[in-house]
């Protein structure tokens, strides 16, 4: 890895628009009081529930570093909807070394970058095909988690920053583990992720920062500690009883 991540912290520098929804968010109250968010190690996760910020957060950081907001390179210039926020304009960025590449991937929106990549494949100058560096086959000739996959083991080449929006949403657990691997080749090759998920199978990277959002901000917290960690466990030790207690419950 290089002497720290390339992007060591995030801060709120600008003001944000009067009567903007953005400070309600746990998050973004959080970086107006305390001004800034260090970020220490190769492997950051944003976790906790939703509504508290992670993914606003993450897609600001990642447009305020020069990324597509709806996925993609910095080289991607698409929009099929314009719903990013504006926090992005507020925020200035910690940044260490060059890195040579990156990626913004969101779950979300994968079919549309799917898309904008065959679309310029079928314009005559460019050579050679933006598909190649994706395994060859186009995106949407594969089920959203092999594409997901074929994305990250073929685009991603390290010297880079990744930036991923809930990718458990497109893999199945044994697929988690897939990428767990694919992260761990990574950073071996001087690569920083910073990931919002929900998924107590990638939080348990060896050596991750984990952030957690809450109502009361944002603090650093032991992958045991977090409240995705503790219920899934309570669920998975007893799955009769829980149920019986939640069904119980409505």
């Amino acid at each position: 890895m290089t002497a720290g991540p390339y992007i060591s912290g995030i801060k709120l520098t600008g003001q944000l628009a009067a009567g903007s929804y953005l400070p309600a968010i746990p998050a973004i109250r959080h970086l107006m009081e305390a001004g800034a968010l260090e970020l220490r190690k190769p492997v950051t996760f944003f976790v906790g529930e939703n509504g508290t910020g992670k993914s606003t957060l993450l897609e600001a950081v990642a447009v305020a570093y020069g990324f597509n907001p709806e996925g993609g390179t910095r080289n991607f210039s698409f929009s099929t909807e314009d719903s990013h926020s504006e926090l992005w304009k507020a925020l200035t960025l910690v940044k260490r070394g060059y890195a040579s590449d990156g990626f913004f991937l969101r779950a979300e929106s994968l079919y549309n970058v799917a898309s904008y990549i065959d679309r310029i494949d079928r314009e005559p100058s460019f050579s050679p095909q933006v598909i190649d560096s994706y395994g060859g086959v186009s995106l949407h000739c594969r089920s959203h988690g092999e594409s997901f996959l074929a994305l990250v083991q073929n685009r991603f080449g390290g010297n880079g920053v990744y930036l991923l929006d809930e990718p458990e949403a497109a893999l199945s657990p044994t697929r988690q583990l897939t990428l767990l691997g694919q992260i761990a080749e990574l950073v071996d090759r001087n690569a920083q992720f910073i990931i919002a998920t929900h998924s107590p199978i990638l939080m348990a990277f060896p050596g991750a920062e984990i952030l957690e959002f809450s109502a009361a901000g944002i603090r650093p917290a032991a992958y045991r500690e977090t409240e995705h960690y503790q219920v899934t466990r309570r669920f998975l030790e007893n799955p009769e009883r829980m149920l019986r207690i939640l069904l119980e419950e409505e």
